[in-house]
Order: C-alpha cells, then structure tokens, then sequence
C-alpha cells in the first residue's frame, strides 16, 4: 500500500507542476511550457491510474484533488506572485483537514 501512496504522490506532483507550466504556457504560445504540460499531465494520469491498482478511486481521486489545490495555490504564490485571502487560507487548511480525517479515521482508505 506505501508505493501506492508514492505513485499517488508522483501524481499530485506532476499535476501541479502542469498546471504551474500551462499558466506559464501562455495559452499554448510558449513551446516550452507547453511540453512541460503536456508531459507532466500524461504522467500525473499514468501515475494516479496506477495507484488506483491499491488505493479505491473515491479516495485517491479526494486525495489527489485536495493536496492539487493546495500545492497549486503555493506555486501560485511562489511562482506567478498570487496572493490567497484568509478565507481563503482557511478553506485549505478545512481540505487538508478533510483528507487527514480520510487517512486517519475511514476504513474506506484501506479498502
């Protein structure tokens, strides 16, 4: 179940960094970004489709989603200069709280 996570990780990791590259891409204008993008996608998906083998769906995908919008927030801030307001902030951490308690307390994590 670990590698399961870590492909799972590979994913989220490779999502944001397409998405960090497509705001980079300029609509498709700039050919670098754009492979990025395009690469890192295709492996975000490869990745997540592989840890669906362990991990149920509901829960990858809730997984996956939850720390996507938060590492992407923080790209955002380190990269393009996006600033979050409290609710904001607040919102994430109700996400991070959210997938805690699905890791932590659901039997259907392990499922």
């Amino acid at each position: 179940m670990p590698l399961a996570y870590a492909y799972l990780l590979a994913a989220i990791l490779f999502e944001t960094l397409g998405t960090t590259a497509l705001k980079a891409s300029e609509q498709f204008t700039r050919p670098l970004p754009t492979i990025v993008t395009l690469t890192c996608f295709l492996a975000a998906i490869w990745f997540l489709g592989i840890s669906f083998k362990t991990i149920p769906v509901g829960i990858a995908y809730a997984i996956w989603s939850g720390l996507g919008i938060v590492l992407i927030a923080t790209f955002a801030f380190l990269v393009f200069g996006q600033r979050l307001d409290a609710p904001a902030l607040i919102g994430m951490g109700m996400i991070l709280g959210g997938i805690l308690v699905i890791n932590l307390f659901s039997n259907t994590a392990t499922h």
